[in-house]
């Protein structure tokens, strides 16, 4: 993977930058997150008598653990996607998964980036307009752009981006770190497992052997080298001076990475941990379990920064001044996987889970050729090739599918009973069946439409469509704004610039540096230039779009 490196100068830029925002800085906390793949609440502070994760555990008791948050999507890219915009992958154009490379030497039906509408922007963009410093260590995966993804996300996106890093040391941060050492292609290799398998618990969906409880041994050794990274971040924030200053998450991007989780929108697959720490010890040890779903953190986070929500936004903020009600329902949804097409969309209550199969006459076990690693799964390919697979084993290998599957998550927490058929809950289908469709119609669901016609639609004849350059426009006692420009000059001072591009949706970075990875400034308003030369370059972004060319001018001010 490709990474870009953002260079930090203490000069014109920030105080450029700090102008344009306002002085907000010293009332705002810091926010960090702590992220980590694949992986359902299999630690210590959940109950799991096997995950040896005492970090993770001491941060639960230091703050609120959350019981019932969903993901939108069952793998990573789609979901991501959703995150880090605040909307629904499938209201966006992000739900197939992968859209923007190609994978393991066989060719996805396509290979794109996704244009969501023009007024879809990254949470972190109203942070850093209010004055955050924003950084990503480094998980990119949003489906509307390859590496480097839109500079006008984060102030550094990189493996060495840091909080630290900021010029700045007063001005509030929002950081990221993503831990990858769980996703599931770390448990592919089960030669070499701490975890004792005759402890850990085999799902009913699994046949129990060897190889079975290798496999999920080896996902709890990875659970405790998280915890132990889990330890450095918390150490590292104590030794910078920042853990009473700072709001910890600590979540998942979706449940475990093992087959029947990852992928599949039961529990085991949508089910996340999150953990939320405040400096001030607020509700510390308690246990939350209303309903929340991953498109909630970022307008959380918003919240909590005290950063208008804006309207458009699909999550809900679930704490802060702008906190909402409580959902009664989350959604999920599933769409290409790689190279395989699939449609299935679900509805999640605190006592039901809802799921509509588009494709009732596929197999369960689509073919993906990454998920054939896993031993797991392996192993249940062998088995049903050999007819030795039997009740719920055997009901996951099936070659067809029910239209629709409905289970009672507490008496059923594994989701092996499909209730649809039970003219008991007739009642309880017909009203989630109604708020699935009615939650397509209100989020615009563009799984229904063909992923080729989709494209075409972002992509006009396979084309990826570009940013205009932008234009400079110049407030001074020669120009009142009358004019765009893409040259400098002479101008006279009091003196306020502009930048302006064509482009809908676009956003706008500028730099006063002139090497060649420079630090990126989002643009949020007119800059105030002082009597002094500049040399500005600037360029337009645009999500989906190929960036602007650099616009560079220099100004002298009079």
């Amino acid at each position: 993977m490709k990474h870009i490196k953002s260079f930090l100068g203490i000069g014109a830029a920030s105080l450029l930058a700090a102008s344009a925002v306002g002085q907000q800085t010293h009332r705002q906390p810091n926010i960090l997150w702590i992220s980590t793949e694949d992986m359902s609440p299999h630690l210590g502070c959940y109950g799991d008598k096997v995950a040896h994760t005492p970090n993770i555990d001491r941060l639960a008791s230091q703050g609120i653990r959350y019981t019932n948050v969903f993901t939108t999507a069952a793998i990573s890219a789609p979901c991501r996607a959703g995150i880090i915009t605040g909307m629904y992958q499938t209201s966006i154009g992000c739900m197939h998964m992968r859209t923007t490379s190609y994978r393991r030497g066989v060719d996805n039906p396509v290979e794109f980036t996704a244009v969501p509408p023009h007024y879809v922007k990254a949470f972190t963009e109203y942070l850093r307009t209010a004055g955050y410093y924003c950084t990503n260590n480094s998980k990119t995966d949003y489906q509307f752009a390859k590496d480097p993804v839109p500079e006008s996300i984060w102030d550094e996106c990189s493996r060495n981006a840091h909080y630290r890093n900021r010029p700045d040391k007063s001005q509030p941060f929002f950081s990221v770190f993503n831990w990858v050492g769980t996703h599931e292609s770390q448990n592919w290799d089960i030669s070499n497992v701490k975890t004792d398998p005759k402890t850990v618990e085999v799902p009913p969906y699994y046949p129990d052997n060897e190889i079975i409880r290798r496999n999920i041994s080896k996902m709890y050794d990875n659970i405790a080298k998280l915890d132990s990274a889990v330890g450095v971040l918390l150490n590292e924030l104590e030794r910078e001076g920042e853990l009473d200053n700072t709001i910890i998450f600590f979540w998942g991007d979706h449940g475990d990475g093992l087959p029947r989780a990852k992928r599949w929108l039961y529990d085991s697959g949508l089910n996340i941990p999150l953990i939320i720490r405040f400096p001030d010890g607020r509700n510390a040890g308690t246990v939350n379990d209303q309903l929340i779903s991953s498109i909630d953190f970022g307008p959380t986070v918003l919240s909590l920064a005290g950063v208008p929500v804006p309207s458009h936004l699909q999550g809900r903020p679930f704490l802060g001044n702008q906190s909402s009600s409580p959902r009664d329902a989350v959604f999920a949804a599933r769409d290409r996987v790689d190279e395989s097409y699939d449609m299935i969309r679900s509805v999640r209550t605190r006592d039901f889970l809802y799921i509509r199969n588009f494709y009732p006459n596929e197999p369960f076990p689509i073919w993906v050729p990454y998920l054939s690693n896993m031993p797991i799964y392996k192993e249940m390919l062998r088995l049903d090739a050999e007819n030795k697979l039997a009740g719920p084993q055997k009901s996951w290998m099936a070659y067809k599918r029910p239209p629709e599957e409905l289970y009672d998550v507490k008496a059923d927490p594994f989701q092996i009973n499909n209730l649809a058929d039970n003219p008991e809950y007739k009642t309880v289908m017909d009203d989630l069946r109604k708020l699935q469709e009615r939650w397509t119609l209100e989020t615009g669901d563009m799984g229904h439409m063909n992923e080729p016609e989709m494209i075409e639609q972002m992509w006009p004849g396979m084309k990826q469509p570009v940013t205009d350059i932008p234009y400079f426009i110049v407030n001074s006692p020669e120009d009142r704004a009358s004019k765009n420009y893409r040259t400098g000059g002479t101008f006279s001072s009091p003196m306020t610039l502009g930048f302006y591009c064509p482009t809908h949706g676009s956003s706008i970075v500028y730099t006063f540096e002139e090497k060649e990875n420079p630090r990126w400034l989002l643009y949020s308003g007119p800059l105030h230039l002082k009597s002094g030369i500049y040399n500005i370059r600037v360029k337009a972004v645009r999500y989906g779009y190929k960036d602007s060319n650099e616009l560079k001018a220099a100004f002298t001010i009079n």
